[in-house]
């Protein structure tokens, strides 16, 4: 018997999410906590293991790519994943109010990372409070692969990109993949469609 499926978010239902994340005490955090999910599709445990030195380039800028690393991914996958316009602006803004950017990317308030337990009750609460039922923490990555999917052909991409993208331990075509980054091959666009600069 199949398990209960974490449910695909529309536009409009990711935005009432992040209308929500904006509203409650930490903004900022909890909107970089949704768009990681959704526009990067990182898991809970993946979002509270994250650190600033998987994002953050020699200068101190935000990079173009998260380099998740082994260490934070499920069964040690990491991968490199292209940062959406709209999550680098957040991560940015995200910056702004952190005094060093060194260890977790997301904070709980005390001030050490956030457990993926805790990242998990958070969406738990987020949903119903916007009226949605049937999702769970998992919903932002489904989201993610199914756009990704979905858009990937645009890129010149296949559905084999996508699976390694979200899944490192998939064997990719070795042509299409540039030092582990699995959008490189994908003339110039990211799987979620937007042109890479």
């Amino acid at each position: 018997m199949i398990g209960k499926r974490a449910k695909i978010l529309s536009t409009k239902r990711v935005e009432d999410l992040l209308v929500f994340a904006r509203q409650t005490r930490h903004p900022v955090r909890n909107e970089v906590l949704v768009l990681l999910s959704v526009k990067a599709g990182l898991r809970a445990g993946e979002i509270a293991n994250l650190t600033w030195s998987m994002l953050v380039e020699p200068a101190g800028e935000i990079g173009r790519s998260v380099e998740l690393q082994d260490r934070a991914a499920k069964k040690g996958s990491g991968r490199v994943i292209p940062i959406h316009p709209d999550l680098h602006a957040a991560l940015v803004s995200l910056t702004r109010l952190t005094l060093i950017l060194d260890g977790p990317v997301i904070q709980s308030e005390r001030g050490g990372p956030m457990t993926p337990v805790s990242i998990v009750c958070w969406f738990r609460k987020a949903f119903p409070a916007v009226g949605l039922e049937g999702c769970s923490s998992h919903s932002g990555r489904r989201t993610f692969i199914t756009r990704a999917a979905r858009l990937v052909h645009q890129a010149g991409g296949s559905l084999r990109d996508v699976q390694y993208g979200v899944d490192p331990d998939k064997k990719p075509h070795a042509a299409r993949f540039d030092n582990g980054n699995p959008w490189a091959g994908c003339q110039g666009r990211r799987a979620d469609g937007v042109q890479a600069a």
